[in-house]
């Protein structure tokens, strides 16, 4: 028995002025409660109870250590209150590690509508196009968008993303349009340089054949935003997943090219620790974007 389970039951005794009511109150044997507090007096080597066939008082050291264990017990009850709720709600303090310009473009503009419905969760974001190790940096959730490797994390799937190769009409008037993915050698590219293979592309046509072609580098960068307003511009050919790039498809700004060539598609996924265990602040979270992005905005 350790220390503060001889202290709880110390409280108790001098609360109900008896070892025998303590040891019902508690569903304990009276000779254990008896010995609990005696060796709770042989530890802390002072008297705590003066103990008479009639009645039971506390000495000065015992009222000492009685009025601090209230206050102590009330406020590992408190604690504990506490946590179980952290396990019931969603509070607390959600930490995300998402990809900048998505977080911008979409992210962003949803995080209220979130707060809102549960404003017991603040929610500090992260933004870094790294794939950061979450356990090890503290995180609660990851947005990832990718083709996801086997890893111990749990990922659920948000949203499609499809990617698109397009470039802006001035520029495909002036350098014309490819018909095939071997024709980009001749064209200027606009490259996302975090890419697994940035200066190579691939492509799988409608037979199910794999195109894997090298490039022609005119700008190279590690944002899609950039990346986007420079194609815009007429600076290139562009790869960009269409969360970047719906608006100007839809408004012209940007044509869509080799359309037969479908690019690798990747997805958009919420990663996080383990399933089981999974705080409500995250469960939340997650659930709110899958159902955000159930109809992809971009791709209406």
């Amino acid at each position: 028995m350790n220390s503060l389970t001889e202290i709880a039951i110390f409280v108790k005794v001098v609360e109900l002025s008896s070892f025998t009511a303590a040891a019902e109150a508690l569903e304990m044997s009276q000779p254990v409660v008896s010995k609990a507090v005696t060796r709770l007096e042989e530890k802390l080597g002072a008297r705590l109870l003066n103990r008479t066939t009639r009645r039971l008082s506390l000495t000065e050291a015992g009222a000492e250590l009685y009025g601090r264990s209230v206050r102590a017990l009330a406020e590992i009850e408190d604690a504990q209150l506490e946590v179980a709720r952290f396990q019931t709600e969603p509070r607390g303090t959600l930490r995300v590690s998402a990809p900048t310009s998505f977080s911008i473009l979409h992210l962003g503009p949803v995080l209220q509508a979130f707060t809102s419905r549960f404003p017991g969760v603040s929610v500090e974001m992260h933004l870094d196009d790294r794939q950061i190790d979450l356990i090890e940096e503290g995180y609660d959730v990851a947005i990832r968008i990718a083709r996801l490797q086997d890893s111990n994390l749990v990922a659920r799937r948000l949203a499609p993303c499809e990617q698109v190769l397009c470039a802006s009409p001035d520029y495909l008037a002036k350098r014309g349009t490819p018909e095939r993915p071997e024709d980009l050698l001749a064209h200027s590219c606009i490259v996302y340089s975090l890419l697994a293979t940035p200066r190579e592309w691939r492509f799988t046509d409608a037979a199910g054949e794999t195109h894997v072609v090298p490039i022609s580098v005119a700008i190279v960068s590690n944002n899609g935003l950039l990346n986007r307003s420079a194609a815009v511009a007429g600076a290139g050919i562009v790869l960009l997943p269409t969360f970047y790039i719906g608006d100007e498809l839809r408004s012209g700004a940007l044509v869509a090219v080799l359309t037969e060539f479908k690019p690798t598609e990747l997805a958009i996924y919420a990663v996080y620790p383990e399933r089981r265990n999974l705080t409500p602040k995250v469960r939340a979270f997650v659930d709110f974007l899958a159902a955000t992005f159930a109809e992809p905005p971009w791709g209406r």
